[in-house]
């Protein structure tokens, strides 16, 4: 073997005790009790070890840009209008310093799959995507990496956007995305958004329904155009920040659309709940949807990054473990299976939206794997448990070392 991780407890086998998992040639070749099998070797000492973390919505291109933005309103509007300005000054090299130091905070806390959002539009044109393209290859040792093109600042509304995504898309744009709020015709901006995907055979990756009123939700017309194209399983929408301000009733007629429709949500904690609710001056709504209950209506559900550092949201680690952290408080989880279940959607959950195949603790998928200072999948997301260890098939990527005590 070229590496054994001795005594390992296993995400989603916890209660079957430890194991011993033989990795060779960038693959899982046996999971076994007391492996008899000779190489190097990593005694875990009975900590978790669990498929590598997916990041499925967050933006390289525009994070860590704080410094050249006011956020003093903090809703969504100076958010968009001080990144519109402040991008007019990006360049290729450094929306690729800004993406690579981001994307390396992810790797060190056990992130070994990406999508990114990155927008384009005439004020930057293709520069945006000429810095996080290279990107791809130059971290592929760590992570998987792949871009969602989108319009920020609208579609039909905004002359040369439509070009300029065609661009990106026919040159490695793998997802092509949404924004349709901004737009003078949201729904417009939706049909047009479904035909690109059609023409390149690509998922489609929408930000909507970024509001306070659930009166209406464009997530129904977005499930109906997926039923239309025939795109069931391929279609996510992130934020839905009005559905959180939805009653039952409607909450569970949404959960039943987008189950059967096929369109998976994307919940961003971090920045919905720091942009939301700026037009009130007490009892502030949380603005975050509750996806553990999407999840029991059949819906499948991620949690994500969504900004870093910038107007959107002034802070970040590109931490998942944190994520589902802050999630699990704001949308008071507290049933041990839900905590669980805010780790599937950083990990199993948000490898089924990514519709990836090799993925997961098993024998024959490839080794991307993270250790976690924790013998479980709710301690870890508790207890913000550390990644002390990551794998990208097979290879070391990092490796934090355990916090001690020096007693008396």
């Amino acid at each position: 073997m070229d590496l054994i991780l001795r005594h390992a407890h296993i995400a989603g086998r916890e209660a079957d005790g430890v194991f011993d998992i033989g990795l060779q040639n960038g693959r899982i070749a046996v999971i076994a009790p007391d492996l008899a099998a000779e190489g190097a070797q990593i005694d875990l000492g009975g900590r978790l070890v669990s498929p590598g973390f997916i990041e499925t919505h967050i933006h390289l291109d525009k994070s860590r840009i704080l410094d050249r933005c006011a956020a003093e309103e903090g809703n969504l509007e100076e958010a968009i209008a001080e990144v519109a300005r402040a991008k007019q000054g990006f360049t290729p090299e450094d929306v690729h310093a800004r993406g690579a130091k981001t994307l390396e905070c992810a790797i060190l806390n056990g992130t070994t799959h990406m999508r990114t959002h990155l927008e384009v539009d005439p004020g930057i044109g293709l520069r945006g995507f000429e810095g996080i393209f290279p990107l791809i290859r130059e971290y592929a040792w760590a992570i998987d990496l792949e871009i969602c093109i989108f319009p920020q600042e609208g579609l039909l509304n905004n002359p040369g956007t439509d070009e300029l995504m065609m661009q990106a898309l026919a040159s490695g744009g793998r997802v092509v995305g949404a924004a349709p709020y901004t737009d003078s015709s949201p729904h417009g901006q939706i049909d047009r958004v479904f035909e690109m995907a059609r023409h390149f055979d690509i998922d489609v990756d929408m930000h909507l329904d970024f509001g306070a009123d659930p009166s209406s939700l464009d997530l129904d017309y977005v499930c109906a155009v997926t039923e239309k194209f025939g795109y069931g399983g391929r279609v996510a929408i992130g934020h839905v920040t009005k559905l959180s301000a939805a009653d039952p009733v409607r909450f569970a007629a949404a959960a039943r659309r987008m189950a059967d429709a096929g369109v998976a949500l994307t919940v961003l904690p971090s920045t919905d709940l720091y942009l939301m609710g700026r037009h009130m001056d007490r009892a502030v709504m949380r603005g975050v949807t509750a996806a553990h209950k999407l999840l029991a209506g059949g819906v499948n559900c991620s949690l994500s990054t969504n900004n870093v550092l910038n107007p959107f949201t002034p802070f970040g680690d590109v931490s998942l473990v944190r994520a589902a952290n802050l999630y699990a408080n704001i949308a008071q989880v507290g049933k041990r299976d839900d905590i669980v279940a805010c780790f599937d959607m950083v990990t199993s959950r948000s490898a089924k939206l990514l519709r990836l195949n090799d993925y997961g603790i098993a024998e024959g998928k490839s080794a991307d794997l993270v250790v976690l200072d924790a013998q479980d999948r709710a301690t870890a997301i508790a207890e913000l448990a550390p990644p002390l260890f990551g794998f990208k098939r097979g290879r070391m990527t990092f490796q934090r070392q355990r916090a001690e005590l020096h007693r008396p």
